[in-house]
């Protein structure tokens, strides 16, 4: 098919009616003529058009703004919105669905559609997009077992049919052939960067076919993983940051038909205790700009992030809890706010409108206003509100085996007499503070896989206590199978005795907890006006003259969680980088305004400010779970490495297979040199291959050791390697006085001996001024690569 000039084509703005097909004809989801998908071009009526379409999450605006929010979309030059749909949002227990208030997607996607915006729908079942378990609902881990999640098995198939059926249900009036928005329906959320069942794709395609959807179905994947999945019954989408060029080649190999980026990022999300990350305005332009010039369409991720309110927040793996901020850095921040980005933005894609096209003025700034501090001064400490009654086990199990969602989880036990010892619990998940007789000794830290406390001797049967804070379940790979709480055995052995046959289990537990739920609602609280120590609610409140935004600066505090006024405003952290909290003008009354604040580690000042502008990027290590000092070194001297090479140049994904296949528990990727001669490593993604050729099960693995990273001029945290993202990366130590030089190394721990017969290494992405893509390296692998000093 002939290319179109510019002025033929029609670019997407207002809501005309349209049908849909796939090519070739064959694989049509429907017979319309009036909106198809043709060997070059979607076609509306026949005639080209282009889709320049921006992400916005309905559940992390609130309601009163989505007008506000969408018009900015419609300003800054786009024609349509992508809208997920999280699962878990609408079905936190099973069975009851709920469409109410913030979770009314359907009345979001009219309001888009009376702006002149189409919607692209992204049901899932699964969506990642850092929200809980990438949208899944908790209760599916009832079901025994950690890999039955996004695969035909009955126990995820059956319930993720009811769940689209449901969304059919709402969304079918809403479809482009009904005279709606929805112009085509994502299935799955990149499938290719978890598994390669191709069987499993056609399941939910027909899931989506069964819920009545007649506009065309698609799956995107990223640029490496478009051919891994596709299949000829759904067209393809790639998604990247970067190199738009590659991502249509990739998919020029596969299909017929317009080439489309479903996710181009503006920015990135942040995690709690690494530096706010930011997107370059000026590159991502050009890249779109060139996607346009190509016939290209695509979707911006993010165009509004947002705010990830209440207990929604997910977590990259391999543990890495993601802030409430969802600001992504894109082009109209999170309170809506735009800039030079936005600016930036409006001014390329006004390069590309068509003949008599014009863009709307942008819509003006919400009102702003400042809080003087106001201080609270009720306190309701946690282990004197927790539920009289207990549950009881001879062991603990995962919370979802107590119908338990979320929340604040409290195990007790009592210890028998004896000499200095060491607790460990099998897993712990998140985070858990020990207490001895009312004492404290310590904390568990999955981030660190830090499972083990040390207790001191005691004379007499002491009681233990284990105050647990579930933060978040991954939303990425294989880890979605996110069971929470302290998981048995938890065993007790004497200190400097290091066999596991020594440790005896502590049995007859008592668990009692906090559900937070759906919306995070508060239990009833005991309330008294002295202060207490420890894990503790305060109560305190402010008048407000009028209904304007503001942000909570919450610096001065530990840990914990918000309400305004009861409704739950979110998760903090003090160390940052996100200090403040987003509060919503029209979440607050006139007049008195309520705030509870559930603090785990204690506040420094027990007060609160509204600040008129937000603090996303600052750091407070110091603020953070005490953790013994890191001794690790590696200890690499007369080994032989397992294989030694040279990377091919570029940004392309290089499976390398060793001459011989070696077993081990940990592994070191060492780094001898970098493509552009500089004294840096960086690295997008490494993976192991085992005997058969694919990856190894993650899970269990985390960084023994890191030669350097990079923590203050941007993340280029060591976990990056081994997040699943290849957006981000690990990069050594380039800002300090005199950075690291080579070699360069990282050390994975397995968790487990595992046999390696190759790996799979992603160099770090972008087409310009890309530093510490490795050239020769070697490989070790072994059981003692690593030594802790004494």
């Amino acid at each position: 098919m002939t290319q179109p000039s510019r002025r033929r084509r029609l670019l997407l703005g207002t809501a005309a009616v349209a049908g849909s097909a796939l090519l070739p004809p064959s694989q049509a989801n429907a017979a319309s003529p009036r909106f198809t998908i043709g060997e070059g071009d979607f076609l509306l009526d026949g005639k080209p058009l282009q889709i320049r379409c921006g992400e916005i999450h309905f559940a992390r605006v609130p309601p009163a703004y989505w007008r506000h929010r969408l018009q900015a979309i419609k300003a800054m030059g786009l024609n349509a919105v992508c809208a997920y749909l999280f699962w878990n949002f609408h079905e936190w227990r099973e069975g009851k669905f709920d469409w109410r208030g913030q979770r009314d997607a359907a009345a979001f996607c009219r309001m888009a559609q009376e702006e002149g915006l189409w919607v692209i729908l992204r049901p899932g079942p699964y969506a990642c997009a850092e929200w809980e378990m990438g949208g899944l609902p908790w209760w599916l881990l009832k079901q025994p077992g950690d890999a039955f999640l996004r695969t035909r098995s009955p126990a995820f198939v059956e319930p993720a049919r009811r769940w689209l059926a449901e969304v059919g249900r709402i969304f079918g009036p809403l479809q482009v052939t009904h005279g709606g928005p929805v112009l085509m329906v994502q299935v799955e959320n990149e499938y290719g960067f978890f598994g390669e069942d191709l069987d499993y794709m056609r399941a939910m395609r027909q899931a989506l076919l069964d819920a009545k959807f007649d506009v065309p179905l698609f799956q995107c994947n990223p640029t490496n993983a478009v051919a891994k999945t596709h299949i000829p019954e759904l067209f393809s989408v790639a998604n990247f940051g970067s190199d738009p060029q590659g991502g249509f080649a990739a998919l020029k190999a596969v299909q017929k038909g317009p080439l489309m980026c479903g996710e181009y990022y503006s920015g990135w999300f942040d995690t709690w205790g690494a530096p706010h990350r930011r997107g370059e305005a000026t590159k991502a332009v050009a890249d779109i700009e060139a996607m346009l010039a190509m016939n290209g369409s695509f979707s911006l991720y993010m165009a509004h992030g947002g705010t990830t309110f209440g207990l929604w927040g997910g977590c990259d793996r391999p543990f890495r809890p993601d802030t409430t901020s969802y600001d992504y850095d894109a082009p109209i921040g999170e309170a809506g706010w735009i800039g030079a980005k936005f600016e930036a933005y409006r001014a390329g894609l006004s390069r590309h409108l068509a003949p008599g096209e014009t863009l709307p003025a942008a819509p003006g700034k919400k009102p702003v206003m400042a809080i003087s501090p106001f201080v609270l001064d009720e306190c309701a400490a946690v282990l004197a509100n927790l539920p009289a009654t207990p549950i009881r086990d001879v062991s603990p199990r995962p919370i979802e085996q107590y119908d338990i969602s979320r929340g604040i989880v409290v195990y007790r036990v009592t210890v028998p007499a004896g000499p200095a010892a060491v607790l460990e619990a099998a897993k712990v998940r998140d985070l858990a503070w020990v207490q001895l007789d009312g004492k404290p000794v310590g904390t568990f830290d999955t981030r660190h896989r830090r499972f083990k406390v040390e207790l001191p001797a005691r004379t007499r049967p002491a009681v233990l206590e284990i105050l647990l804070y579930t933060i978040a379940r991954v939303n990425f790979g294989v880890e979605i199978h996110d069971r929470k709480g302290l998981h048995g055995p938890v065993t007790l052995r004497a200190k400097g005795k290091g066999r596991k046959a020594d440790a005896q289990p502590l049995e007859n537990w008592e668990i009692r907890a906090i559900d937070f739920d759906a919306d995070g609602a508060l239990p009833p609280l005991a309330w008294q006006r002295t202060r207490v120590k420890g894990a503790a609610f305060w109560r305190g409140g402010f008048t407000a003259g009028e209904q304007a935004d503001t942000f909570l600066d919450m610096s001065t505090w530990g840990q914990g969680i918000v309400w305004i006024n009861g409704r739950c405003l979110g998760r903090y952290w003090s160390i940052g980088p996100t200090q403040t909290m987003y509060l919503p003008g029209p979440w607050l009354k006139a007049g008195r305004n309520e705030v509870v604040v559930l603090d785990l580690t204690g506040p420094r000042a027990a007060r609160i400010a509204g600040l008129t502008l937000p603090v996303l990027d600052r750091l407070q290590p110091e603020r953070d779970l005490a953790r013994p000092p890191n001794t690790a070194r590696p200890r690499l001297a007369g080994l032989t490495p397992v294989h030694a090479a040279r990377f091919a140049p570029g940004s392309g994904t290089q499976d390398v297979k060793f001459a011989q296949a070696a077993t081990g528990r940990q592994v070191c990727l060492e780094a001898l040199d970098a493509f552009d001669g500089k004294p840096f490593a960086a690295i997008a993604e490494i993976a192991l291959l085992g005997a058969d050729g694919k990856t190894l099960n993650q899970s269990s693995w985390t960084i023994a050791y890191a030669s350097s990273e990079e923590a203050k001029k941007e993340d280029g945290s060591a976990l990056n390697a081994i997040n699943g993202q290849a957006t981000d990366y690990w990069h050594s130590a380039w800002s300090t006085a005199q950075p690291a030089r080579p070699p360069h190394r990282l050390i994975l721990d397995l968790g487990s001996e595992m046999t390696v017969a190759g790996l799979r290494y992603t160099p770090r992405q972008g087409t310009e001024g890309v530093t510490g893509r490795i050239a020769s390296y070697r490989v070790y692998v072994g059981n003692g690569l690593v030594v802790e000093d004494a």
